[in-house]
């Protein structure tokens, strides 16, 4: 056979003569080139999948090693301690002194050495310190570490915020940021039980006490991430190897374009941002967000340890960890669909001042509840209210700030954010010693969020009422 009669045109077949007409040669005829829309859709599912989930890990290492002495408190660090509520909440929330302090300045690194080093950098830095908490032994030097851990930490939700704002155009934010803040209810769902069954392990790890081989347990994978994070991370879409030239080149120019514009209106510093008055309106929006949040997060293993002596129930530890759990699992559902919701619509302010109004009520009905299910399931609802609203409020600072003023902005607004995670445990706890209940330091929260949803609203008739004006005198 000769070697060419493999090589048939289509429409031949050997011995017959090809038949009349065009012939088209499908084997050498090149695909169409993919449209704009295929190749930006292409990019985004790519960054949803290969660099999301990863972030998102390292929030969710972030978020447990920041809140695990909530789960240490009541099952043995306050008792061989010797705490009071107020002590517990000034040692949960002077972390946030320590993380406010350099929050500005560690955004400011990171947008100048870049996120892969300066994020791997917080990560391996904040798991060392929270190792130590493991051979604690008093109120002061658990007061200290807490603070040291604030430092450590510095920089990284703000810095997780930019960075992933600067891969994705405004219009995919929602989605991104909500997949991202998942991390942040799955916490509680995987690790509150995860927290208890370690600190069932008493003993186990050189006769260590169950709560401090917790400590241990929750510090190791910072250290192990943050080393992986240093070579997996990429600082731009051009930099992205699993990222094809022409999704580099869609991603890369959207992102340019969106700089452009923000630039045309705007003149980016550090200083700019100190007297942006929107900036501080959702500084202030942020804080009661956070007030609630954190009041959640470091009370609720409390207030579930409470419902034996107020309820009569009984449960072991593992059962307290899954308990505290069934409110984030619901959450991280509400969480996904809202932002879903919000990416299909454009954020709007409803999407974040429903939620606000919805937890700024509930919060304080779950002290009235008659039972330990009823006092879960309004529980539930806060935590569904907070968590729908927080992904889609980070997406408006990255509206009209850009470059240098992005960094600097969004960690301004986080700094007021970790002044509520300061005053939250801290406030709970004394108002809580002072009236021996609850009851006043939820309705505290109440108002907060109820301020959040009253700002938010505020805050977008002002800007509507600015393009209003805008228009008038380009007419």
């Amino acid at each position: 056979m000769h070697p060419n009669s493999l090589l048939q045109r289509p429409g031949t077949r050997r011995g017959r003569p090809a038949s009349r007409g065009v012939s088209v040669d499908t084997a050498t005829t090149a695909p169409p080139p993919p449209t704009e829309a295929a190749v930006g859709k292409s990019a985004i599912r790519k960054v949803a999948t290969r660099l999301v989930p990863f972030v998102a890990l390292m929030f969710f290492i972030n978020y447990l090693d920041r809140t695990a002495i909530g789960f240490a408190a009541p099952n043995g660090m306050n008792a061989d301690l010797g705490l009071t509520a107020a002590q517990f909440g000034f040692a949960s929330g002077v972390f946030f002194i320590g993380y406010i302090l350099l929050e500005i300045p560690s955004n400011v690194a990171l947008h100048k050495f870049g996120a892969r080093r300066w994020l791997a950098r917080i990560m391996v830095s904040w798991g060392i310190v929270a190792l130590l908490f493991t051979f604690v032994q008093s109120y002061t030097q658990l007061t200290a570490l807490r603070f040291l851990l604030g430092v450590a930490e510095a920089g990284f939700f703000p810095g997780a915020v930019l960075f992933l704002s600067l891969w994705v155009p405004v219009q995919y934010r929602s989605k991104i940021l909500g997949l991202f803040y998942l991390a942040q209810p799955l916490t509680t769902v995987l690790g509150a039980p995860l927290a208890g069954w370690l600190i069932q392990q008493h003993g186990l790890f050189f006769g260590l006490d169950g709560w401090r081989f917790m400590f241990f347990g929750v510090a190791i994978p910072a250290i192990v991430v943050g080393v992986i994070a240093w070579f997996y991370l990429a600082d731009r879409p051009a930099d992205a190897k699993w990222l094809t030239a022409d999704e580099k080149r869609w991603l890369t120019g959207a992102l340019e374009k969106e700089r452009q514009v923000k630039e045309r209106t705007a003149h980016p510093s550090i200083w700019s941002v100190f007297g942006n008055g929107r900036v501080w309106v959702l500084s202030f929006v942020y804080f009661g967000f956070i007030y609630g949040l954190y009041t959640l997060a470091f009370f609720l293993p409390t207030i579930i340890t409470g419902f034996e002596k107020q309820f009569g129930t009984k449960l072991d530890l593992l059962e307290k960890g899954l308990v505290t759990a069934i409110p984030y699992l619901p959450a991280a559902v509400v969480l996904y669909l809202w932002s879903r919701d919000a990416t299909r619509r454009g954020v709007r302010t409803w999407h974040i001042a429903i939620p606000a109004v919805v937890g700024a009520v509930s919060i304080p009905l779950a002290l009235f509840a008659g039972s330990p299910a009823a006092t879960i399931a309004v529980i539930t609802v806060t935590a569904c209210a907070i968590f729908a609203a927080l992904p889609n409020f980070w997406t408006l600072p990255t509206r009209f700030l850009s470059g240098i003023a992005a960094a600097a902005g969004i960690a301004l607004i986080n700094t007021m954010g970790n002044v509520a995670g300061f005053a939250a445990p801290y406030v709970t706890g004394l108002l809580r010693d002072l009236t021996g209940s609850y009851v006043v330091p939820m309705f505290v929260v109440g108002v907060f969020m109820l301020l959040s949803a009253v700002l938010i609203v505020a805050l977008s008739r002002r800007d509507q009422a600015a393009k209003a004006d805008d228009q008038l005198v380009k007419a």
